[in-house]
């Protein structure tokens, strides 16, 4: 039966299916080769969305649209470059600081890139920077978009493997600056090889200037952070606040966003909720299928088998969450995964919030490894450049955000405290 479910899914992936229904088909192969009621079908598309949590997913993508476009975007990003002070290659460092904001504000690494992608790829070409390197740069830093809470991926998590959205998103803050470091050193590295401009000398009085003109951008992560770990409000609720707050702040403080834009900005979020949902829905009867016939068990038995150090163990899970981001969008990775790992990093004694890190994190990588690799594909929309080239100018950053990648792997079994 696992061969049957694995080689239907990657046959259907392969000839072009969509993995939604790449999934469903290979569940029901199974159920009908087992002589199981169809019936289960349309009971476990239904059950896998009847979650509170999840209203949180289409939210945060609204709030995450809303962002990517109009004034709020751009005076983040005057923000971010009045911190940087007269660096070479200061720019690059502020692709990053901007990619970190909006990380903590809109939860997609689409929208992260986007937004900040429309500001400064532009700016950085006119200010003499190659124009393949910083689109790389800022794909790259969009990764963080989804380990910065509040995260898609972690709701995602949370809500197929039971556990607290709160702690994950508490987990997630440690990652992200480790992911933005990483790509600071190398942005610096690149800077000093390419002889890239200095940046304006550093000025408190820029700062105060750019920080009140961007106060209500600032204000968003405090709001939506604080209210959730305050327990002001639930992560679902929070995303409700995020959408009115970004809402209020376009159309009535910076009046940059009409009516007509905002239907049109919603229509764009619905789609996007509606692939993420049908594929929640099709791994319902995918989840039920692996659960019958106790196939995450044989898969932990498997790899038990090769060893029993959670410290190898866990390299190998890593390999292949990486292996995964390569050819699946991050949530159907989730989504399709989770319920396989699970009983294996139970039997492991791993903390399970880790483990969504970790999910989270090398999931997250995938944005920018070919063929799926969403954030070029964003980057190469802005910029008009063929996917090809921004692909070879990723990776010195790749290696860097993989290194940091298997670092935080194994830093909090090291360090036991490091976990909220």
């Amino acid at each position: 039966m696992t061969a049957l479910l694995f080689s239907v899914f990657i046959i259907g992936l392969l000839i072009g299916i969509p993995i939604a229904f790449a999934i469903a088909i290979a569940a029901i192969a199974v159920l009908v080769k087992g002589d199981v009621r169809l019936l289960i079908v349309v009971q476990r598309l239904f059950a896998a969305t009847d979650s509170f949590p999840l209203t949180a997913v289409p939210f945060f993508i609204l709030a995450g649209d809303l962002l990517a476009r109009g004034t709020m975007s751009r005076k983040l990003v005057t923000f971010a470059e009045s911190l940087t002070g007269r660096i070479r290659g200061g720019l690059s460092v502020v692709s990053i600081i901007a990619g970190m904001f909006f990380a903590a504000i809109s939860g997609s690494g689409a929208a992260t890139t986007a937004a900040v992608g429309a500001t400064l790829i532009p700016e950085l070409k006119n200010r003499g920077y190659k124009e393949d390197s910083s689109t790389a740069l800022i794909a790259s830093a969009g990764c963080i978009g989804v380990v910065i809470p509040p995260s898609v991926p972690m709701v995602l998590y949370a809500v197929i493997a039971d556990q607290s959205v709160t702690q994950l998103f508490k987990n997630g803050f440690l990652p992200g600056v480790m992911m933005g470091g990483i790509l600071i050193a190398i942005s610096l590295l690149q800077a000093y090889k390419y002889n890239y401009p200095l940046s304006t000398a550093f000025s408190w009085r820029n700062v105060l200037v750019t920080f009140k003109q961007s106060i209500w951008g600032l204000l968003m992560p405090l709001i939506i952070l604080g209210g959730i770990f305050s327990g002001y409000f639930t992560p679902s609720e929070a995303a409700a606040v995020a959408v009115v707050y970004s809402m209020a702040v376009s159309m009535f403080i910076y009046r940059d966003l009409t009516l007509k834009e905002l239907g049109k900005i919603m229509l764009g979020s619905a789609k996007t909720s509606a692939i993420i949902m049908i594929i929640i829905a099709c791994s319902g009867v995918f989840g039920w299928v692996l659960a019958n016939w106790k196939i995450p068990e044989a898969v932990a038995q498997g790899i038990l088998s090769v060893s029993s150090s959670k410290y190898v163990i866990l390299l190998l899970i890593a390999v292949i969450i990486l292996i995964a981001g390569v050819f699946m969008e991050t949530s159907s990775a989730v989504i399709l995964l989770t319920p396989v790992f699970l009983p294996l990093v139970r039997a492991l004694g791993i903390n399970l919030v880790h483990f969504g890190i970790i999910f989270t994190v090398g999931i997250s990588i995938g944005m920018i490894t070919p063929p799926v690799a969403i954030n070029l594909f964003v980057g190469s929309s802005i910029t008009g450049m063929p996917i090809e080239r921004i692909a070879k100018a990723v990776w010195p950053y790749l290696f860097g955000l993989i290194a940091m990648f298997f670092v935080y792997v194994y830093l909090p079994l090291f360090i036991p405290g490091l976990l909220l």
